[in-house]
């Protein structure tokens, strides 16, 4: 018997990104507390995260491959979270004109029956352009990516922002990366199509 396959996130860009694959899921949102622990490296962070995601959805289904992820956006070793705020948002976009932000995503495949976890971090590089403070403003103004890590949403207008982008799956960008995720299903025995 195949295993539900479960997304433990409530985000639509990464349902979008699963429902490329075109299996059956369900979604359950993670109540977990994402807090970064004190001596923690983005990297831990977002495998941590993505683990704990990943049990704590784990916890409702007895015979379930549970899919959970967590991104961060990295500049110079500092987490770029969501701005929240125009100001905040202008902060994070002047400071990222014309260099590179590591956006690092932690992806956690689990087998709830079997208590098997498989965790990755993958990262993307994503080239900022030079920016000016009018395209800065007209892009925010046009986008509101306020609820966004990093101040932009690539699956949208962000994208006049970049010089380039470097990774192996553009949907890392976006926070599921689908190429890992396929390989994870497989090892668990899912086929696809």
């Amino acid at each position: 018997m195949i295993p539900t396959i479960v997304l433990a996130s409530s985000s639509p860009w990464r349902r979008e990104i699963l429902d490329k694959l075109g299996l059956p899921y369900q979604t359950r949102h993670p109540e977990i507390d994402e807090t970064p622990l004190g001596s923690e490296s983005p990297a831990e962070l977002v495998a941590r995260l993505s683990r704990e995601k990943a049990e704590a959805v784990a916890e409702h289904f007895s015979n379930a491959l549970v899919i959970g992820s967590d991104q961060v956006a990295v500049l110079d070793d500092h987490i770029l979270g969501k701005p929240g705020t125009h100001a905040r948002a202008v902060e994070q976009l002047s400071a990222a004109s014309g260099r590179s932000v590591t956006f690092l995503t932690g992806l956690t495949l689990l087998n709830s029956k079997t208590g098997h976890a498989q965790t990755e971090v993958i990262p993307f590089q994503v080239h900022f352009r030079k920016l000016s403070e009018g395209l800065i403003e007209r892009y925010l103004r046009h986008e509101q990516p306020y609820n966004c890590a990093g101040s932009f949403k690539s699956e949208g207008a962000g994208i006049v922002l970049f010089e380039r982008l470097e990774g192996d799956d553009p949907n890392t960008l976006i926070g599921l990366p689908l190429i890992r995720l396929v390989r994870m299903l497989e090892s668990e025995g899912v086929e696809l199509f």
